[in-house]
């Protein structure tokens, strides 16, 4: 089984100019034309069972919309979606519980694009309540390629909010939650040195192509590849690329299945010998209140 844990779309209407506008921002190339229809094309080719995708909540008048949105593909063809919450959003436990009743397994928060930092106590409560109410949480962490100026989620902030989920979270010892670009993207010495080995799951979207493989193997090594997903961040690599990156690596067969697979269908109670036309799967989404 392949899981890709972080994937963006956007609507079909606005998927072209949101592309020009990112690949111009950003000085990059999108890999797929950005829809939902581009990512499911992508997904065959490279041999994906699921993708995530991961909208991003830039301010808190979104809310209501981006969920909807998510809750209608979720489920459906092979897809995952999270949900979205902004840190300036009120009733903040009241939106959380909204976002678990529409069947979405979790939030992305993206620290840059919604101009807190992650230590900040709107942030603290807020992964602290996801939590609680069972909620995986993914974070962008480290540097945006489209908004360097400013880091809002470093490893040193990371880590103080990871220790303040331990403190206040009534079972810290069930947090889901996952620090996007391998921990910080471009900030690995960093992630080496404070988060390898803390409670928290990495993600390896954009990761490929900008890390060396002997940084990379240790991050893997000593973090425990038990907590390391395969994710791409598509449309910014590609998928089949990365699959083929991760399986060139010198890891082993279990090593490399549960990343590239099982860590993500644990967190995500999926069943790892069935796939999503399966009876047990469309029992699972019915009873997250999905479409299937």
């Amino acid at each position: 089984m392949i899981i890709d844990f972080h994937t963006h779309t956007f609507p079909d209407a606005i998927a072209e100019r949101t592309i020009h506008k990112l690949e111009t921002a950003a000085g990059i190339h999108a890999r797929t034309n950005g829809t939902l229809d581009g990512l499911k094309v992508s997904m065959k080719q490279a041999g994906v069972d699921y993708s995530v995708i991961l909208p991003v909540v830039t301010k808190p008048s979104q809310f209501d919309t981006i969920n909807q949105c998510a809750a209608a593909i979720n489920g459906t063809d092979h897809i995952i979606s999270f949900g979205g919450i902004h840190p300036d959003n009120e009733d903040i436990i009241q939106k959380l519980s909204y976002i678990r009743e529409l069947g979405l397994p979790g939030i992305k928060l993206h620290p840059d694009y919604q101009g807190v930092h992650i230590n900040d106590p709107r942030y603290l409560k807020l992964v602290t309540a996801a939590v609680d109410l069972g909620l995986i949480v993914i974070i962008h962490a480290g540097v945006d390629v489209g908004l360097p100026e400013e880091v809002h989620c470093p490893p040193e902030e990371a880590v103080q909010m990871l220790c303040y989920v331990e403190e206040h979270a009534k079972d810290p010892a069930s947090a889901r939650i996952i620090l996007a670009h391998t921990g910080g993207w471009k900030q690995w010495g960093a992630v080496e040195e404070l988060l390898v080995g803390k409670p928290v799951y990495f993600d390896l979207a954009y990761t490929f192509g900008f890390i060396s493989e002997s940084q990379l193997l240790r991050i893997i090594q000593n973090h425990g590849a038990d907590r390391i997903l395969f994710a791409t961040d598509s449309p910014w690599n590609d998928q089949a690329e990365d699959i083929h990156a991760l399986q060139q690596l010198p890891l082993t067969k279990e090593e490399q299945a549960a990343i590239l697979g099982e860590n993500a269908a644990r967190l995500l109670h999926l069943p790892l010998s069935e796939t999503p036309s399966d009876p047990v799967v469309t029992l699972l989404f019915q009873k997250l209140h999905c479409p299937v």
